[in-house]
């Protein structure tokens, strides 16, 4: 599972993703992976995620990310606003779970499932 977590500058979304990578990897979830981008690398970034976390400050911009991920197949959430404070990534991995469906089995690591 490819994760790409978005904000304006990539300063946010460096920590978001760090955290939920360590909440997967902490739970064995080994398959699930992290990665920041920005509003502005989205475009090329959409093609290496399976979901994307949009930042709070970007609800703005939801409509048209969704938009853009819906033809790639890739789920989008957006984040709350206090989302900054799940210090240990586990509420945002969560987030992540519950959007793909993901009840708690560990899925062998295959890349995508997604089409392409």
């Amino acid at each position: 599972m490819r994760i790409l977590v978005v904000c304006g500058a990539g300063a946010s979304s460096t920590f978001v993703a760090q955290r939920v990578r360590h909440a997967a990897h902490d739970i064995g979830l080994m398959h699930y992976t992290a990665f920041a981008g920005t509003e502005l690398s989205l475009p090329i970034d959409l093609d290496a995620a399976d979901v994307v976390l949009v930042g709070p400050h970007l609800a703005h911009a939801l409509t048209r990310i969704e938009h853009d991920a819906a033809h790639r197949g890739t789920t989008v959430v957006l984040l709350p606003s206090d989302i900054f404070s799940d210090l240990d990534g586990s509420r945002t991995l969560q987030l992540v779970r519950d959007a793909v469906g993901d009840s708690g089995g560990i899925a062998p690591t295959a890349s995508s499932d997604r089409p392409t």
